[in-house]
């Protein structure tokens, strides 16, 4: 899957061969070259153990090789023909294809509400039903949720049956409007196979994909049947200098999204199935119509930048057409690009945490630069432009977020600044790497040293509201402005952690003063205020510390199912608003009784303010109350 909070995505290094004279993959021994210099500076530079690659062409598999190592202690070398790796959010193209399989029968309607093919309801919003058509381009309007979605305890799996209700995320946008990734809505598409077919979902992906097509070395099982299980690789996570060996990842009640297990060789007979529209070694799994239907464009937000396929994502900003779909777990990190006119297809996973760096984009960066390279034209922006593109400047949240809970406070540390420069270029910093913007259409610019594309959406009074990453169509970029930017949010709750710690260290002085200088108590108003403040401050303090100590662990306390520590966490600044409230009225009574100094009365007056002004921003942020 992919990630809940997207990690930076850092460049990679290049392979050391040249670009071949024949443009896409065509000789073994070529290909060879170029993966080995491009999996060893991958491996050693982000300290991956092991890694699995399959490239395909027509109807062969080219090329298939494993590196490093998928058990370090043992020093078992990755076997790319037997050794599974986890795909994450790969799966989810095996769910789609049952979905299409089901559609081509009669079974199942795109643009039928789904409800009527459930067990249980998915609340009515918005005057319009969620399809399969939506949950296909990742459009049903659903926030996103990432608690209970991982575990390592088998005992823990729910059915997709009680899971699916009990995680319901909120509707928080008419359906079609704008891609938001959902794992739940893809389930939700996996449990309407089940449903549909009459048969478990690892019953439908066995019988009706995985052994038309005989691929052994692949399960959606979880745990995997004992004859596979000494065929996964490790996961592992780079900890103090070492690999660090992890327990096997679980999907819990939302297998369909990313359940499987797969080998690179297995991986190949996949692709060349989709390629070749449904066929493979004289097996069929989808007809050439629905294939052909699959694969092309359903969905986009700007008609020059990739959108989606009928649950395939478009991942080329430039050269062929490529369709396909990343994966992620905690400790496993997949691509695979198909480019349907070539009839080629590549894939490849990591079995380390810190394979996520080059899995989802600096992979097929590479890869298309070498097979497939395209002119770069120069574009240099124009001095003159500065002023005019102040209007894209600001901050903006990927809408992958939540909106009505807790997880919304995510957000706050993701946000993607977008800066105007004197030079007529505007600066872009975005989880995927920086980039410096030209504009090269109305609304549409280019990043200067690739082929990376951010289209805009203004509305009708030409305010800029939204932006869309070329290598990312599964989101959007929403525009937060003022009072709503999370910068400006960051500052006010600064602002109230310094207030309350000051609060606490002219407690300090004055507790230690008063014993050592004798000084008179004051006056009763100003004593209850400071002593209220003291109270408010505590309170907060010991919230941030509890948060603190829970992020070590996020997907234990916070993403968990273990939410009593947090629950109990949000209990702190709901009681420091009670002691704020009851500070500001006696505020008001030391103004009204003119009690103390007057910069006495200012500084608790000014004090309470902040504090108020710091509840509304946590209240912003869900963070004001037990909204799980």
């Amino acid at each position: 899957m992919l990630p809940l909070l997207l990690a930076p995505m850092l460049a990679s290094a290049q392979a050391t061969p040249a670009p071949v004279a024949v443009r896409g993959p065509q000789d073994r021994a070529e290909i060879e070259a170029f993966m080995d210099g491009l999996m060893t500076s991958y491996l050693r530079e982000k300290k991956i153990a092991g890694a699995t690659v399959a490239v395909v062409r027509d109807t062969t598999v080219l090329f298939a090789k494993g590196y490093g190592y998928s058990d370090v202690a043992k020093r078992q070398p990755v076997d790319a023909d037997k050794t599974l790796f986890r795909i994450g959010s790969i799966s989810k193209t095996f769910t789609w294809t049952a979905v299409m399989q089901l559609v081509e029968q009669g079974k199942l309607d795109l643009d039928k509400d789904v409800n009527e093919y459930l067990d249980f309801k998915i609340p009515p919003a918005f005057d319009k039903p969620i399809t399969l058509r939506d949950i296909l381009s990742h459009t049903p309007g659903l926030e996103e949720d990432g608690r209970d979605l991982f575990t390592f305890d088998s005992a823990a799996i729910k059915p997709m049956k009680e899971w699916l209700p009990a995680h319901m995320p909120g509707r928080v946008r008419a359906p079609g409007t704008f891609s938001s990734y959902s794992n739940w809505a893809t389930a939700v598409a996996g449990y309407i196979v089940e449903r549909v077919s009459g048969l478990s979902f690892d019953e439908y992906m066995e019988q009706r994909l995985l052994q038309p097509l005989g691929m052994v070395n692949a399960s959606s099982r979880q745990p995997l049947p004992a004859a596979l299980k000494p065929q996964m690789s490790a996961g592992y996570s780079w900890k103090d200098g070492r690999y660090a060996q992890e327990k096997f990842e679980i999907v819990t009640g939302a297998a369909p999204a990313g359940s499987f297990s797969v080998s690179a060789r297995d991986m190949g007979a996949w692709m060349i199935a989709h390629l070749n529209h449904g066929a493979y070694r004289g097996q069929r799994i989808l007809a050439e119509s629905t294939s052909v239907r699959m694969q092309s464009r359903l969905q986009g937000h700007d008609p020059r930048i990739p959108g989606f396929a009928y649950g395939f994502y478009e991942q080329s900003a430039a050269g062929p057409r490529a369709i396909g779909h990343g994966g992620d777990t905690q400790f496993f990190h997949s691509d695979m690009i198909l480019l349907p006119t070539e009839k080629v297809g590549f894939f490849v996973s990591f079995n380390t945490s810190t394979g996520g760096a080059v899995s989802f984009k600096p992979f097929a960066d590479d890869v298309f630069a070498h097979y497939y390279p395209e002119p770069l034209p120069v574009i240099t922006p124009k001095a003159g432009d500065a002023a005019s593109l102040q209007r894209f400047a600001g901050e903006y949240v990927l809408n992958r977020m939540s909106y009505t809970t807790f997880q919304k406070a995510l957000a706050l540390s993701g946000a993607i600044k977008v800066a105007a420069t004197d030079s007529g270029a505007l600066l872009a910093s975005t989880p995927f790497g920086p980039l410096r913007l030209v504009q090269v259409d109305s609304l549409l610019f280019r990043d200067e040293v690739s082929h990376d594309l951010v289209a805009f959406r203004q509305d009708a009074s030409g305010r800029i509201t939204h932006g869309f990453l070329s290598m990312a169509p599964m989101m959007v970029m929403e525009k937060l402005d003022g009072a709503s930017a999370p910068g400006f949010h960051l500052m006010v709750l600064g602002l109230g952690i310094v207030t309350l710690l000051g609060v606490i260290g002219a407690a300090v002085v004055r507790y230690f003063g008063h014993r050592s200088s004798g000084r008179a108590t004051p006056d009763p108003l100003i004593a209850r205020g400071r002593q209220l403040m003291l109270v408010v401050a505590v309170l907060i303090v010991a919230f941030l510390a509890s948060i603190a100590g829970m992020a070590s662990d996020p997907i234990k306390y916070i993403l968990g199912n273990q939410i009593g520590s947090l629950r109990a966490s949000l209990t702190l600044p709901v009681l420091a608003l009670v002691f704020t409230l009851a500070a500001a009225a006696v505020a008001a009574l030391q103004w009204m009784r003119n009690a103390g100094t007057l910069a006495w009365r200012v500084r608790h007056t000014l004090a309470v303010v902040v504090c108020l002004v710091f509840f509304w921003s946590l209240n912003t942020w869900n963070l004001l109350g037990w909204k799980f």
